[in-house]
């Protein structure tokens, strides 16, 4: 279930929820653009992913959609950062139309380093291609402010 960032629940589906803050920032005459991300967090036997749809207002901060979800199941990190990538292109498909409709760009976030220092970067490969292979645009660390940063706080 999508909430907003303080813990309320949305009452409509996502796309209308996302419509509805869509033209209330342009009625407010900000300028935005859309950023999905996903982070996780294993905690025992269990990990804990969180999905966030950000509306980012040009130089005015922005507001933020949540969805938290478990899995209990021991997976693998690279099984883990592609779960992630999945659960972001599954929220960015489900509001790109409505965001070509009104113009607003989009991009799909990963919380994958492309660094060959950090463990994630097996993972940085597959989930470009995965990410720009459905049509987004990617931002991978340290550009992914929407994963590494927004839904990090979440899960944290």
């Amino acid at each position: 279930m999508w909430k907003t960032y303080d813990g309320t629940a949305l009452k409509g589906d996502i796309t209308f929820e996302v419509e509805q803050m869509l033209k209330s920032e342009a009625a407010s005459g900000h300028k935005i653009k859309v950023c999905v991300g996903t982070d996780s967090q294993v905690k025992g036997a269990r990990t804990e992913y969180a999905t966030v749809i950000v509306f980012l207002r040009e130089r005015q901060g922005g507001k933020m959609l949540v969805k938290k979800r478990t899995k209990r199941q021991k997976i693998t990190l690279k099984e883990r950062l592609l779960t992630e990538v999945s659960f972001s292109i599954e929220a960015a498909y489900s509001i790109v139309e409505l965001l070509n409709q009104y113009n607003i760009p989009l991009e799909v976030h990963a919380d994958i380093n492309s660094d060959p220092s950090f463990k994630s970067e097996l993972s940085f490969a597959e989930a470009k291609g995965y990410i720009m292979g459905m049509g987004f645009t990617f931002k991978g660390k340290p550009h992914a402010f929407a994963s590494s940063c927004c839904a990090d706080k979440i899960v944290a």
